[in-house]
C-alpha cells in the first residue's frame, strides 16, 4: 500500500526524458515525502522478524518460555485437605468442615449414652430446616448421615465419606456440578493463582440441608427505563 501511495504521489512531478524537473516550490513536498518513505520502511524492516512465530515458540520448546512469571510457592492454609479427585493440572486441595462445625463431634451427643437433658434434639438441631431433594423424594437426615458412626457421613453405597470430604457425597447426585468443580468452572478459588490451588468445598457456599439459593435481584441492577 505504501508502495502505490508514492508511486502515485511522484506521478504528479514532472520529468523531462525520465529526469525529474523539481520546482523550488515542490521542493518541501518532496522531501517531506521522503522522510516519510525511509521511516516507515525503517519501521517495516524492524516489525519484520526472522524469529519463528508464537506457535512455532510454542511447538519447538523444551523449557518454559517466560521467566518472567511469578513462581513463588505461598503456603497452604491453615485448615486445608487434599481432594481425592485429579484435575488436569494434578491435585488440588479444599477447605476443611469439622472446624467450623460448632457440635463436632457428634459422637458427644450421639454415643448410645442417657440423653439427660430436655428437649436435647431441638435444642441441638432446632435450627435445622431441612430442604432438599425433589417433592416426591425429600431427603433425611441418615440419608447422609452414618447411624452408626455419627461422626461421619455415608454414601448411598454405605460407604463411610469424612466431613472434610462431603464433596465426595454432593457429587453423587450433582455429578455435572462437580465435575465443574473440579475442573474450575464451579466454585471460587482461594488466595492467589501461584503456588498451590486450593478451592472453596460445597458446603462453604451451600447449606447442605437447604443448599438451594434464594431468588433475589442482582446486587446492582438498572431499571429498564433508567437513563
Amino acid at each position: 500500500m505504501s508502495r502505490i501511495f508514492f508511486q502515485d504521489f511522484f506521478k504528479e512531478i514532472p520529468t523531462i526524458n525520465g529526469v525529474v524537473m523539481i520546482k523550488s516550490k515542490h521542493k518541501p513536498v518532496i522531501l517531506g515525502a521522503l522522510m516519510a518513505l525511509v521511516v516507515l520502511l525503517c519501521f517495516q524492516s524492524s516489525a519484520i522478524s526472522s524469529e519463528p512465530g508464537v506457535t512455532q515458540k510454542y511447538k519447538s520448546a523444551t523449557s518454559p518460555l517466560n521467566q518472567s512469571v511469578d513462581t513463588t510457592v505461598t503456603d497452604l492454609p491453615k485448615h486445608t485437605v487434599q481432594v481425592s479427585n485429579r484435575y488436569q493440572g494434578g491435585r488440588f486441595w479444599t477447605e476443611t468442615r469439622k472446624e467450623k462445625m460448632e457440635r463436632f463431634k457428634c459422637s458427644q451427643c450421639h454415643n448410645n449414652q442417657p440423653v439427660t437433658i430436655a428437649n436435647a434434639a431441638k435444642t441441638a438441631h432446632g435450627d435445622v430446616a431441612l430442604k432438599h431433594g425433589s417433592k416426591d423424594k425429600q431427603l433425611s437426615c441418615f440419608t447422609c448421615h452414618n447411624r452408626e458412626a455419627r461422626d461421619e457421613l455415608v454414601s448411598e453405597g454405605g460407604e463411610r465419606v469424612d466431613m472434610d470430604h462431603s464433596y465426595e457425597l454432593c457429587g453423587q447426585c450433582h455429578f455435572r456440578q462437580k465435575k465443574d468443580w473440579v475442573g474450575g468452572a464451579h466454585g471460587k478459588r482461594i488466595g492467589y493463582w501461584t503456588g498451590k490451588r486450593v478451592v472453596k468445598t460445597c458446603t462453604s457456599c451451600h447449606n447442605p440441608h437447604s443448599p438451594r439459593f434464594e431468588k433475589r435481584w442482582p446486587v446492582t441492577y438498572s431499571s429498564p427505563t433508567a437513563k
